[in-house]
Order: structure tokens, then C-alpha cells, then sequence
């Protein structure tokens, strides 16, 4: 199989040094990635367009293409079949073929590009493409302008290929072409969203929490931050960076007027994420601030938050409203982490300030040891994404089963985006498909005598979440891990 990419329209507008640059990077991102998939798959290209060759025999059309449109910088993937140019009726002959029964009662055009010495042009080649077409489907019709299904085809000297079909991709610029960002998560949807956007727009990102509720809370935003950083941003290291800030919590909670709590809390978020930025490279930071969607995000307090920091503050969703937001969420995959994201709450005052005074916020913070946060930032723990599931620790252990009894069932704890990639088929167990954000609402109506084991690609996951279980008493939780 053959693809042919295209860069995001903006890309294509570029000064040729910023495109050459640009589609290089494509190049590299494509290249790098795909090399996981299977080392033999062969990315070249030009000024223009990336091309992308799977060897024959090899069973990747749909990984491929799935992982290609998770790529930013990309505009379009278009599957190709190549053949050797002969004549313009075996032209005819091969794209009726490769269109048998998909005209069928729909509008096309043929849109044919040539290149090299011919004895006819582009337009000769368009007309008996589509006589043929026409006479080959039943009920279809021409329409140049706005057609159901474009037939493209492209002749260059002596070969020529077809475009089978053709897949949106996700647009922006190829990530690694712009700058360094440092993107505050907090695992919800908003900065999940937030996060998307950037790295959709070019920008490598680094992921900055800041702990405010402890382990549980932890847990979850590793795992919808090692999620979206696989999915869309894998091209590129990214680290996790967790801020304990339970203290400054406490400080502000006891130094500060109740109604600057939120406020506050912002500001001295802004303070640590600029001074971490700084030492990773960063030259922005990125939230998931929505103009009025909580007290603290008046345009007069995010004024008043902005103040605390010289880097610029990056808000995608500014605005947006929430239910735009769930939509992306769900369209990438992240809602329902964030729908199960454990929330915290200790820093909500009964009446906030909306329209905050600067001078008033800064004397209130003058109040706070400033050791606090310093001790916070020294304190911040930093781990690759790569690996951030294998690095996460839990207090107790459970047992892994390598080969199951005939009696286990299996439950796949997968999101059901990677099970429907990979999916597990054993001929002895039952399998139940349970994603693990769904797990402690749903195990506790199945039948108790029965022994349950927990499954994941590759362990971490269903080991946490059977931690978690076998400490609110489902003894007859285990981990299923097969031999590799």
C-alpha cells in the first residue's frame, strides 16, 4: 500500500526556508512514528507532500492510516494504488476497477494532475477516466464542482497511481515547528481539550500538575496525560512534572481572605509553572481557562492572575463553552477520563471575588510565607510520558495470573479506542469489556463467587486499578498477564 500525504493548508503557505523546515519535520514525525509500527515501512518525500510505502503482504493498512490521522501538520492522506503507465484506456480500465460499485447512483469528477512528455494533456485524461467510469456505474453523474467522490489520479512519466480513498487529517503544523509549552492539567476536560489544541497547533508540550488532593487524584491525571501525549503528541519526549501543593493550600487557606482563595491559588500556580517552564525550555503556558466558566475566570481575575507571571498565558478555550468542549473531548478520546477524574474542592470560598483588586490580592499574598512555595517547586517530581504508567507506585500487591482457570473471566480494562485495535480473544474464558474508568461501579453487579482478572497491553493499568479495588475489598480481583 502507497499514501500520499499532504500538509495542513498553512503550511503549504510558508516562505520556502520555513517549508523545507516544516515538511522536514512532517517527514521525521511520520518516519519516527511509523518505524514502531514496522521498521520496513519506507517515508520519503519532497517540498510539497509526504509519501509512505507499506511493503506488500503486510497486514498495517488500518494502524497505519489510524496512526497518521493522530498526527499534527497533516491535511489529507490519500491511499494509492501505483501501476506503470501503458495507454490511457489501461488508465480507464484500472480506475474503474479500483472504483467498482462505489459510484453507483452518486455524483464524481475526476481531478488528474500530469507531469512529463505526453501525446495528450491533463484534460484528455480526466475525459476517459470518466467516460469509463460512467459507463461502468449504474445511476452515477458528473458534478464538478461539489461531486460526492473525487477520482484523483496522477501520471508522472511513466507511472501513474490512483487514489483510492482519501482521509482528513488533523491540520496544524507538525509538532516540533514552533516553540516549547508548558501545559497545566489538572485531568478534566478542559485541560485534556487544552492540551490537544496545542500539541494540534505545532507546539511541544511539557505537563505541569499541581497535586492538591493526593494519590487518587495523581493516578488519574497520569493517565489521561500519558493518553493524549501517545495518541497525538508521541513524535516528541514530553516530561510530567507533579507539584505537591497541599502546603500551599494550607498557606493560602490561612493566610489569604476567603473570597481571593481561587484567585490566590492561580497566581501561585502561575509563579511555580514560570519558574519550571524556565528550566525545561518553555516559552509559554498553556491553561484551560474559559472566559466566566468559574469565579476565578472573569476577565478581571484572569487579569489579576496574569500579573503573576512574565510568560505568556495560552488559553484555546477562552471561548468556548463547556458543551463544545465535551464534544472535543469525546471526539479524542478523553471524556471519559475526565468524567471519572476525581475533583477537588478545598479551595472554593462561598463568595468569591469575581471583579478582584490587584493591589488588594497582593497584599493578601504578602501574608504568605513565600518559603511555601519555593519548598513546593523544590519538591516537583519530574518522569518522561513514555513512562509514566510503569512509574507509577502503589501500597499493596496483587496477584498475577499467567494462565487463567477455566472458571476466570477477563475483564479488559483497555479504552475502548485501543481494545478496537488490538482486540483480546481468548477460546476458554469469558471476556467482558469493562473500560476502567467504569470498574468501581460496575464490579460491585457481578456475581461475588466468581474470580476476576484485570487485563491491559501491557499490565500497568489493570495492576492500579486492581490495587485500588483489592483495598475496598474485592478480594477476588487479580491480574491476568499472559507470557510475552
Amino acid at each position: 500500500m502507497k499514501l500520499l500525504i499532504r500538509p495542513a493548508p498553512e503550511v503549504a503557505i510558508k516562505s520556502k526556508p520555513v517549508r523545507r523546515r516544516q515538511m522536514r519535520h512532517l517527514r521525521q514525525n511520520v518516519r519516527k512514528l511509523l518505524a514502531r509500527l514496522d521498521p520496513d515501512i519506507v517515508v520519503d518525500g519532497s517540498w510539497d507532500r509526504v509519501d509512505v510505502e507499506v511493503p506488500e503482504g503486510r497486514s498495517l493498512n488500518g494502524v497505519v492510516v489510524d496512526e497518521l490521522l493522530r498526527i499534527p501538520g497533516i491535511s489529507t492522506i490519500q491511499e494509492i494504488a501505483a501501476f506503470p503507465f501503458l495507454s490511457l484506456e489501461d488508465m480507464a480500465e484500472k480506475a474503474v476497477e479500483a472504483f467498482a460499485g462505489r459510484l453507483d447512483g452518486k455524483s464524481f469528477a475526476v481531478r488528474a494532475r500530469r507531469h512529463g512528455e505526453h501525446d495528450f494533456c491533463s484534460v484528455d485524461l480526466q475525459r476517459a477516466v470518466g467516460s469509463a467510469l460512467m459507463q461502468s456505474a449504474s445511476g452515477a453523474s458528473v458534478d464538478l464542482r461539489t461531486p460526492q467522490v473525487e477520482v484523483r489520479i496522477e501520471l508522472r512519466d511513466d507511472q501513474f497511481h490512483i487514489a483510492h480513498r482519501r482521509h482528513r487529517g488533523l491540520g496544524g503544523y507538525p509538532l516540533g515547528s514552533v516553540e516549547n509549552v508548558m501545559t497545566l492539567v489538572s485531568g478534566g476536560y478542559d485541560s485534556s481539550v487544552a492540551a490537544y489544541l496545542m500539541l494540534r497547533r505545532g507546539l511541544r508540550s511539557h505537563f505541569l500538575f499541581f497535586n492538591l488532593g493526593g494519590v487518587a487524584h495523581e493516578v488519574g491525571v497520569r493517565q489521561v496525560v500519558h493518553y493524549v501525549w501517545s495518541r497525538y503528541g508521541a513524535s516528541h519526549g514530553a516530561k510530567f512534572i507533579s507539584v505537591p501543593f497541599e502546603g500551599v493550600v494550607e498557606e493560602i487557606m490561612r493566610s489569604v481572605g476567603h473570597r481571593h482563595w481561587g484567585v490566590v491559588l492561580k497566581r501561585q500556580m502561575l509563579k511555580a509553572a514560570s519558574e519550571i517552564a524556565q528550566s525545561n525550555n518553555a516559552v509559554g503556558l498553556v491553561t484551560g481557562d474559559a472566559v466566566a466558566q468559574v469565579s476565578s475566570q472573569t476577565l478581571t481575575n484572569l487579569n489579576v492572575v496574569d500579573r503573576a507571571s512574565d510568560e505568556v498565558v495560552l488559553r484555546p478555550l477562552v471561548a468556548m463553552d463547556k458543551e463544545s468542549i465535551i464534544k472535543i473531548a469525546r471526539e479524542i478520546g478523553t471524556e471519559s477520563y475526565a468524567r471519572s477524574m476525581p475533583e477537588y474542592c478545598g479551595v472554593i470560598s462561598q463568595k468569591p471575588a469575581t471583579r478582584a483588586r490587584l493591589h488588594r490580592v497582593e497584599a493578601d499574598e504578602a501574608e504568605m510565607d513565600p518559603r511555601v512555595l519555593t519548598q513546593a517547586i523544590e519538591a516537583r517530581e519530574e518522569t518522561p510520558v513514555e513512562g509514566l504508567l510503569e512509574s507509577t507506585t502503589t501500597p499493596e500487591e496483587v496477584d498475577l495470573v499467567k494462565t487463567p482457570a477455566v472458571t476466570d473471566v477477563i475483564i479488559d480494562v483497555r479504552h475502548p479506542a485501543e481494545g478496537e485495535l488490538s482486540p483480546l480473544v481468548l477460546t476458554g474464558n469469558e471476556v467482558l469489556k469493562i473500560p476502567f474508568y467504569e470498574l468501581s461501579r460496575k464490579l460491585p453487579e457481578l456475581p461475588s463467587t466468581r474470580q476476576y482478572l484485570l487485563y491491559c497491553d501491557r499490565g500497568t493499568m489493570s495492576q492500579m486499578h486492581a490495587v485500588n479495588l483489592k483495598a475496598d475489598g474485592h478480594a477476588n480481583v487479580k491480574v491476568y498477564a499472559p507470557a510475552s
